[in-house]
């Protein structure tokens, strides 16, 4: 793929982020999150993450987070769970849980990535770290 072709692909992820349309936003939360790392990108996710129109977008872009398997997508995983409703925490704990839980493997990396970030900066995502050692590292 050739910049120009990446630079394509980014844009219409983002216009696609703010699409009527709860699978249009779902697929570009997916897409989005290969690049979270991108000037403007972050905030999307955010967003996307914390979708007051559909679960499923909250879902799909928590997961395509996660699945990164990295401090980055985890971390904004956390960020979305300080701030998250009840019903919206569920959704970002239940990807948590299919994409990180599944596995001995899984958990040990989530363990491993949670334990860098209970030293973050932000309170917000060193609490929400520690409090996924305390839930998901009791069950290894």
């Amino acid at each position: 793929m050739t910049l120009s072709e990446i630079d394509n692909e980014l844009s219409s992820a983002l216009q696609d982020a703010r699409s009527a349309s709860w699978s249009v936003r779902a697929a570009a939360g997916r897409r989005l999150a290969g690049s979270a790392e991108e000037a403007g990108v972050a905030d999307v996710l955010h967003q996307l993450l914390l979708d007051g129109q559909d679960t499923a977008v909250t879902r799909e872009t928590a997961e395509a987070l996660l699945e990164r398997g990295d401090i980055c997508g985890l971390r904004m995983v956390l960020v979305a769970l300080s701030s998250a409703d009840d019903g919206t925490s569920d959704y970002l704990d239940g990807a948590i849980n299919d994409v990180c839980c599944q596995s001995e493997e899984g958990l040990a990396q989530l363990e491993e990535l949670s334990s860098v970030l209970v030293s973050d900066a932000d309170d917000s995502v060193s609490n929400e770290a520690s409090r996924i050692l305390r839930v998901w590292g009791a069950r290894r």
